[in-house]
């Protein structure tokens, strides 16, 4: 099992959200390095840090479970959303997403300063200066302590 940590704005779609519908697919993520740990790196049953990007505090709000493998990302095909590439095919894809599942929320948010307050995790990546990156792994050690900050 590998560990994960995954931003999604708040505003657009919080733990509450993944709580209510259960699963989503992790559409519309346009890095090549955040689609290459979905496709080739993810695997069905690895554990995520739901971190709150955008948000005030940011941090991470719970937890999720890749449910279900990479597959194309049909939004790069929808000439009326925002994450249309027109260079994308259905022979040929550019774009990745995994399925996400709900798995529990915090008690508590567990603020970026929380986490920079933290001695154990100043090696986490998401404390990294210029650390921009929607997904990214987290050691094993680091997610047990968000974890438990969390209060689970």
């Amino acid at each position: 099992m590998k560990y994960w940590l995954m931003k999604s704005e708040p505003d657009v779609f919080s733990i509450d959200q993944l709580k209510k519908d259960s699963t989503t697919w992790w559409e519309g993520v346009r890095n090549y390095q955040a689609r290459n740990f979905m496709m080739k790196d993810m695997e069905v049953g690895d554990a995520v840090l739901f971190y709150h990007s955008n948000a005030t505090p940011p941090g991470v709000a719970g937890l999720a479970v890749i449910s279900k493998a990479a597959e194309p990302d049909q939004l790069q095909f929808d000439k009326k959303s925002e994450y249309f590439d027109p260079k994308a095919t259905k022979e040929k894809p550019i774009w990745y997403c995994v399925q996400v599942k709900y798995a529990d929320k915090f008690k508590e948010l567990v603020s970026l300063q929380d986490l920079r307050d933290n001695d154990k995790l100043k090696e986490m990546l998401v404390l990294a200066k210029g650390s921009r990156l929607s997904i990214q792994p987290v050691d094993k050690k680091h997610f047990d302590i968000v974890k438990k900050m969390g209060g689970l």
